[in-house]
């Protein structure tokens, strides 16, 4: 059979196109994927001020990587989980489907608890940084989960003690009505009463209600020389608000917020917050590494970072320096590195993974300073102590996490 000429030159071109075709298909499969991590918060509503920068504090860990991990370029997937669990476990469940292999941020117990079940289900990693509640690291543990800045044990053991230790041996709670209000009244009385003080009584409150008047009244009538807030994000606001409206400091008695944030400290301002002690694990004006650390913050966030954030980027670069030495991002075998390999950081100094998965790490006993201490609109924070981990966290045969064996 002969060809003529247009049908060599258009077999060809058929030819040369395969061969192309061929090439690109081969070249995307060479491709490296790329490394999806994801960042669950609440960028909305009650705790909307806690969580925004969490995103941005992702990116400066992926920068101190190189941008890649194992050749492969890192993606950031984030979204709002609304501090509703239902919302958190089925887009924390889509993601994992999808190839996600990292979720953290997750603000809000309930939806730290639920994220929780759909990794442990998956197979998969969550970090937890913004859920307080010390079930995480109890009776909710995870082979591949981790607790990374605080929770309510640790705020309780550092801020109550200090303050029976101060005088205030009488308390009453007002509390969120959700796990993590639960927890952390539970966690506080516990100390209260280990101190010598008593308990007079507690009333419980809806999760972003805005009145918080008949809550404060309640607070006054019991005399207590303590009221414990134990709530977070704007419901701790508010009732500070309310509390100084209805006079409750100056007939006497004190406020311990016993979870609260830097941007809590500038929306009350510093003539209302003045004196409150609370717990911490960051603070940007510790030293000359977290001043240089929120100075890049800053660059892409122009807000004041607080614990979580800061703990967004710890948790996110110790994850992605476990899957580089890891060889893989197989769960077991980074969680197995996260755990082998020391925690550090601006924020973390030698610290360790601990078998429940409580990140082991100093605390400090911070205190708001009055308007004539400030010497600047973000000089908020006087440090009076550093907690060492071993007085700050619950001992870990007190969790009841069933991966630990008698």
């Amino acid at each position: 059979m002969k060809f003529t000429k247009a049908a060599r030159l258009t077999g060809a071109l058929a030819v040369g196109v395969g061969l192309a075709a061929l090439a690109f298909t081969t070249s995307q499969a060479q491709a490296p994927q790329p490394l999806k991590i994801g960042l669950l918060g609440g960028l909305s509503g009650v705790y909307a001020d806690v969580a925004q920068g969490q995103v941005e504090a992702m990116q400066l860990a992926i920068e101190d990587v190189g941008g890649k991990v194992l050749g492969r370029p890192i993606e950031i997937v984030s979204a709002d989980h609304q501090n509703k669990p239902d919302i958190a476990a089925a887009v924390s469940r889509k993601w994992y489907d999808e190839g996600v292999k990292m979720i953290t941020g997750l603000d809000t117990s309930s939806v730290g608890l639920a994220v929780r079940k759909v990794a442990q289900e998956k197979g998969q990693i969550d970090l937890n940084v913004g859920s307080a509640t010390a079930d995480l690291t109890g009776p909710a543990c995870s082979a591949t989960g981790a607790h990374w800045v605080y929770d309510t044990y640790a705020l309780a053991h550092v801020t109550g003690q200090a303050v029976v230790k101060d005088g205030g041996d009488t308390w009453f709670f007002i509390t969120a009505d959700y796990a993590f209000g639960k927890s952390m009244e539970d966690d506080a009385s516990t100390v209260i009463k280990a101190a010598g003080g008593k308990v007079l009584g507690g009333v419980k409150h809806p999760l972003s209600t805005q009145d918080f008047s008949s809550y404060v009244l309640q607070a006054q009538a019991s005399k207590a020389k303590v009221v414990g807030l134990a709530n977070a994000g704007m419901d701790t606001v508010n009732a500070i608000k309310q509390a100084a409206e209805f006079g409750l400091v100056k007939g006497g008695q004190r406020v311990a917020a016993l979870l609260i944030f830097e941007s809590d400290v500038t929306s009350l301002s510093l003539p209302v917050a003045q004196g409150l002690v609370l717990t911490t694990a960051f603070y940007w004006d510790q030293n000359d590494e977290t001043r240089a650390w929120t100075k890049r913050f800053r660059a892409k966030k122009d807000k004041l970072p607080n614990l979580t954030t800061a703990g967004v980027y710890s948790a996110t670069l110790h994850y992605l320096k476990a899957v580089q030495a890891a060889g893989t991002d197989e769960p077991k075998a980074v969680m197995a590195k996260m755990h082998e390999m020391p925690i550090n950081d601006m924020m973390t100094k030698n610290g360790k993974l601990r078998e429940d998965g409580r990140v082991m790490r100093d605390m400090y006993l911070a205190q708001v300073k009055s308007p004539a201490e400030s010497k600047s609109k973000d000089d908020i924070y006087k440090i009076l102590a550093t907690v060492p981990a071993d007085q700050a966290w619950r001992p870990l045969k007190e969790g009841k996490c069933p991966l630990i064996k008698d």
